[in-house]
């Protein structure tokens, strides 16, 4: 039956302080990153405010509803590849995306960071927007996208960024043809490729005296056909909105851009009535700051976990006698009915198939999947390997990725080997995957990793009559686990965009019933397909 956890961690002790303190100095790190990024907009205040602009965190603040819910999206994007070294990496990928209310109607918003570069399309900033297309192409999400871009810096010129860039323009034109409405507001420019963002939207907002679009602005024009013309001639907002009509609404500024813009969004007539509220969770969610040890080797009961998120913290747990180390249980998160599925240990033989069933039974019912990830990954061995684990864990990887539900991850604490499959991990295509701070991902850990290593280079020599050096084999073993450990970091793999972003444990509640209030109004919204995307007359 379901019941009120009862929970037996004891946050006054002093491995619980000691944890809450490691995971506050993670946090804190993850706030000056965010910052970095922010302050690296702000330095260009000065320009903007010569030009009449707003920056283009002033652009989002002004188009969201205030007060309303806003959930960023992918905040550490390209950290630590751009430059590699910690203090000088700015993360963000060049932009700010995330879901948030405009005139009452749940849309997903992308500003180019044109105070970073001048808003130039950066490889991981490319990654950033597909991903947040994907999202809104997913849960029905109203796209608005406020343009202002140097477009790409031709002094790191990619061949592969350039054939990949045109993902971005056909998810632009496959929003529109599934019956989403792509708003862009063009409040600078958007030159050669980046002309197609506002060629392939739905409605276009323009600035005067700043919005600029053309396939070949004045110097590319003149090296090309040697005809001289101003911009404005070429692709200024008074020509687009009077002459080319690839412009419908003409701003004075961006004030007034916005502002038509969340006018347009108003006459979608999208809007949802809000949920009534739910119990909160009777466990305070303070105490999800020091569940999780820093190392990860310390056991959790990820029932603690889930008690600190669901509604009233009521749990009904499935098999709970059957495969003990995969926990499986429904409870209610904001009013959804939603199933978990978190692991106390490796998954063996019972637990891949107590999983698989529980999933197909989710299905059946029409219930999300919430999927907390703490697992080293499938059980391996003699015993292991006789009871049929490759079989059983593929059938509950085929589950997986055959769900029919919402599935939303959380990686919690360790994510390694198949278990990162099994457990709905970025391959899977989850819904939506966020990551704690201490979180780490790996095929392996750098010890386990370390030792494969050491054995296998100490068996070689042996073959060859050789022993091994123990000093080389020691700068080995430091080599390997620094290079694993530094790779499963939670900040790094966030960079490389293998999440949605890095998340405050708190938060955790929060940012599920806002994903599942997202995934809900999705399934309820009836869109208008057409055979192609809105075209642009």
């Amino acid at each position: 039956m379901t019941a009120v956890f009862t929970s037996r961690f004891n946050p006054g002790s002093a491995e619980a302080t000691q944890r809450r303190a490691a995971l506050q100095a993670r946090l804190d790190a993850l706030r000056a990153l965010e910052e970095r990024a922010a302050a690296a907009s702000a330095r260009s205040l000065p320009q903007f405010e010569k030009r009449g602009q707003l920056l283009p965190r002033q652009r989002v603040a002004l188009l969201l509803d205030t007060g309303a819910p806003w959930l960023p999206l992918c905040t550490l994007a390209g950290y630590l590849q751009d430059v590699k070294d910690l203090e000088r990496s700015v993360p963000g990928g060049g932009m700010v995306a995330g879901i948030g209310f405009v005139s009452g109607v749940r849309c997903m918003v992308v500003a180019s960071d044109s105070g970073i570069e001048a808003g130039a399309i950066q490889p991981m900033g490319l990654e950033k927007i597909l991903r947040v297309q994907e999202i809104a192409l997913q849960n029905r999400l109203p796209f608005i996208h406020l343009v202002e871009s140097a477009g790409a810096n031709l002094m790191r010129y990619r061949v592969e960024g350039f054939v990949h860039g045109g993902t971005l323009f056909r998810n632009l034109a496959r929003l529109s043809a599934a019956g989403i409405p792509v708003i862009t507001v063009q409040h600078g420019s958007g030159t050669a490729g980046g002309a197609y963002m506002p060629g392939l939207s739905d409605v276009v907002i323009m600035v005067q005296g700043r919005s600029r679009a053309f396939l070949a602005g004045p110097p590319l024009l003149m090296a090309a056909t040697g005809e001289i013309a101003t911009e404005e001639e070429l692709g200024g907002a008074e020509m687009h909105t009077a002459v080319s009509g690839l412009g419908e609404y003409l701003a004075q500024d961006d004030r007034e851009a916005i502002g038509l813009a969340r006018d347009v969004v108003a006459q979608l007539g999208w809007g949802v009535a809000p949920r009534p509220s739910a119990p909160a969770p009777l466990l305070p969610a303070d105490d999800l700051l020091s569940l999780m040890s820093a190392d990860l080797r310390q056991p959790v009961d990820m029932r603690e976990v889930m008690a600190r998120l669901v509604d009233g913290s009521e749990l009904l747990e499935f098999k709970a006698r059957y495969g003990t180390a995969t926990l499986c249980a429904q409870g209610h998160i904001g009013g959804h009915a939603v199933g978990f599925i978190s692991n106390n240990g490796p998954i063996d033989v019972a637990g891949a198939n107590k999983a698989a069933h529980f999933i197909h039974w989710m299905c059946q019912l029409g219930h999300p999947i919430i999927y907390l990830q703490n697992t080293t990954g499938y059980m391996v061995g003699k015993d292991s390997e006789q009871g049929g684990m490759i079989k059983h864990g593929s059938k509950m990887i085929q589950a997986v990725t055959n769900a029919t539900v919402p599935q939303i991850t959380i990686q919690c604490g360790a994510s390694f080997g198949a278990g990162n499959y099994g457990m709905c991990g970025r391959g899977y295509a989850p819904r939506f995957l966020f990551s704690w701070p201490g979180a780490k991902t790996a095929v392996m850990g750098g010890e386990q990793a370390a030792r494969t290593m050491q054995i296998v280079t100490e068996a070689a020599l042996a073959r060859k009559g050789i022993t091994p050096d123990p000093a080389e084999s020691q700068a080995q073993f430091d080599k390997i686990v620094a290079m694993f450990e530094a790779q499963a970091d939670a900040f790094y793999t966030s960079g490389l965009l293998l999440d949605d972003g890095v998340i405050d444990p708190r938060d955790t509640r929060a940012v599920l019933a806002f994903c599942l209030d997202t995934c809900t109004e999705a399934q309820a919204r009836k869109l208008r397909p057409l055979s192609f995307g809105v075209a642009r007359m």
